[in-house]
């Protein structure tokens, strides 16, 4: 069980569900510092979350040069939360680098799968894999100025009359696809560093290009979050938690539902407006 020292006592590493109870957007760290070995170990974890088709489309910059710290609470508007950290990490989702991650998937499939005298099953699961990242993904992703997006988008939807299909193809749909993954890993690495007794606070409030020129990024780099890292300070969290009662985001989907189409009488009601549609249930 991972431990550390903090003030002179020593605290057991917190379950997950005290983990994610325990964390708080912090925007005031102590002058106390953090162990850098620590904080990598949780991007460790950050790398071990759920992410599309497994192409880990994604880069955490673990920033720990004061100069450097100095630049980006510049770039982040002069955060108290970036100005107060001790580390601050970048996570950036990097969707052009598909081209990269497929090939890698490819060649550990063809590793796995390297033995003699494999099964039909084997062979089977082999052939999928090697057709996924082969064929399915280069289909998906390739794309020129957002035209083949476009025209893959107009088949998918035609294709979608008929029976069930994928629809996200297009050149904004995978960028989401990336950000969406990177979210994913973003939430990875908070709840391990509040496991351990860190803090920490999501920055979307910054200046991305200068954040990218800071970190010498290419342009097909796109920054998800900025995350500031420390202990928190006893005004460092600005008030008690809010969430909106669970029943309002909670629909339990034990009966059979209407059409997709028809409004939920909960958006009518917040909407006023009886034409607005309800999300399609997924």
């Amino acid at each position: 069980m991972l431990s550390l020292t903090k003030k002179k006592y020593k605290m057991q590493e917190k379950t997950v569900s005290e983990a994610i109870t325990y964390r708080r957007s912090v925007r005031v760290y102590t002058e106390e510092p953090i162990d850098t070995e620590k904080v990598k170990k949780c991007l460790v974890n950050a790398s071990l979350a759920p992410t599309s088709s497994n192409l880990q489309l994604w880069e955490f910059f673990h920033i720990t040069n004061k100069e450097t710290l100095s630049k980006m609470a510049d770039a982040c508007l002069g955060q108290s939360a970036a100005k107060t950290a001790k580390q601050l990490v970048v996570v950036v989702a990097r969707k052009d680098l598909w081209k990269k991650r497929a090939k890698a998937n490819l060649d550990f499939v063809e590793k796995a799968y390297e033995k003699e005298g494999l099964s039909e099953q084997e062979l089977r699961r082999k052939k999928m894999a090697m057709d996924y990242y082969g064929k399915l993904i280069p289909i998906i992703y390739t794309d020129f100025c957002g035209i083949l997006g476009f025209i893959k988008y107009i088949i998918f939807q035609i294709i979608g009359i008929f029976k069930p299909t994928y629809r996200q193809t297009r050149l904004s749909d995978m960028r989401i696809v990336a950000q969406k993954s990177a979210g994913l890993a973003a939430e990875n690495f908070m709840i391990s560093m509040a496991a351990i007794g860190y803090d920490t606070c999501p920055m979307e409030g910054c200046d991305t290009l200068r954040v990218k020129r800071i970190l010498g990024l290419p342009s097909g780099a796109e920054i998800n979050m900025v995350i500031s890292c420390g202990i928190r300070d006893d005004k460092g969290v600005y008030g008690p938690r809010f969430r909106v009662p669970f029943d309002e985001v909670f629909i339990a989907t034990l009966e059979a539902i209407g059409s997709p189409w028809e409004p939920r009488a909960r958006d009518r009601e917040v909407l006023g407006n009886p034409w607005v549609l309800g999300a399609p249930r997924s």
